[in-house]
């Protein structure tokens, strides 16, 4: 009898694409289909896992819901014992955050962290520091998505860069002044940028970026997305580096996002589930079908890989650095309604022109309220 495993990721070509293309030949190779489908990227942040675990074998999740998904119980952990090549490749941080509580819950198949993207037609080259980012912005080249999450991963960035990182484990998350004066540099930048930067995420400034007539040429704070690195994709090619060195700090501390596959815990074809999820969050898949069909790697042999650098502009290795520094954000069960009403919180405040530190205040009190008793 075939097996048919269903699947669920997020709806943009780089998380469905790939995955298509690696489920194609996955039912080549061992005749164990895939069928995938996808949901929005608002739905991908926010929907219950829980739930989608009663009608999926496979699901794409980001590492803060770690937390949430044990408390359900809804995925089933990975043997330790096949994982070291997978953990070995990692790119920074993102294999081991998707550990939580001595399991490992997914692999890492794509991997992103907060980068610098700039228009190559435009620039020199992408902007060394904060003081070139405030030039650009005093011309109205700079751009920066804020629609929730994204100002508050701004913040996270900001304030680890400074030398302070959000403790995960609290009871503040924030110290005062430091995450106070990160704050500050976004105040001292949001005057010169479009209102409209409350309203969009990565994709909608790179869909605008990526024109021929944009105003914007530098974005020093966005989620990577390579798709926008390919030439013939949009009228314009974007190019991507390290995130602008700030007081004197280098690119340590971005806010790091990508995804991971995981098994849910109601399947009825769990081996057959692990045995795909291994397969193409390996050296392999990854740097071979799953990086052609537009995917954004999460294994180094992807990101050292000749080919796929000259396909993407250099991508990868242009960010390396950055994602290798990357912070990951907290994961306890309660964290992402935190997430959401603090990118609210933050956002109300930018745009009140509220005191730096009492912003901060706010999210250190929202932030305690989430913590488990």
């Amino acid at each position: 009898m075939t097996i048919t495993l269903k699947g669920m990721t997020w709806d943009h070509p780089r998380g469905v694409d790939p995955l298509v293309a690696c489920a194609r030949l996955w039912q080549e190779r061992t005749g164990v289909a895939i069928a995938w489908d996808r949901r929005s990227l608002q739905d991908f942040e926010s929907f219950p896992v829980e739930e989608l675990a009663r009608q999926y074998d496979l699901i794409v999740i980001d590492h803060p819901h770690v937390g949430q998904i044990t408390r359900e119980d809804c995925l089933l952990p990975f043997d330790a014992a096949r994982l070291a090549g997978i953990a070995n490749g990692s790119v920074g941080p993102s294999y081991p955050s998707y550990h939580w509580q001595g399991r490992q819950w997914a692999l890492p198949i794509d991997a992103a962290t907060q980068v610098q993207a700039w228009r190559p037609d435009r620039l020199a080259a992408p902007a060394a520091d904060w003081d070139a980012v405030m030039a650009l912005a005093a011309e109205g080249r700079v751009a920066l998505p804020l629609r929730p999450p994204h100002s508050l991963m701004c913040l996270y960035t900001l304030s680890a860069q400074l030398g302070a990182p959000g403790r995960v484990d609290g009871p503040e998350l924030f110290d005062l002044d430091t995450a106070g004066a990160a704050c500050a540099q976004l105040q001292a930048l949001l005057p010169r940028l479009d209102p409209r930067c409350f309203t969009q995420d990565p994709i909608a400034v790179f869909e605008d970026m990526a024109q021929a007539d944009a105003r914007a040429a530098c974005v020093p704070l966005i989620y990577g997305y390579v798709s926008y690195a390919w030439a013939g994709l949009r009228p314009a090619r974007l190019g991507f580096a390290d995130i602008p060195a700030l007081q004197g700090r280098g690119p340590q501390g971005s806010a790091l996002g990508g995804t991971g596959i995981a098994v849910s815990a109601r399947t009825a074809h769990a081996q057959a589930a692990f045995d795909f999820a291994l397969w193409v969050a390996g050296a392999e898949a990854q740097r071979g079908p799953y990086a052609a069909a537009g995917g954004q790697p999460g294994h180094a042999a992807a990101w050292e890989d000749d080919g796929v650098n000259a396909a993407a502009g250099d991508f990868y290795r242009a960010t390396r650095a950055t994602l290798e520094g990357a912070w990951v954000r907290p994961r306890h069960d309660g964290y992402m309604a935190f997430q959401h009403a603090a990118s609210v919180r933050l956002n109300t405040g930018l745009q009140n022109g509220e005191p730096a530190r009492a912003i901060v205040a706010a999210l250190n009190a929202l932030f305690r309220e989430s913590l488990p008793a």
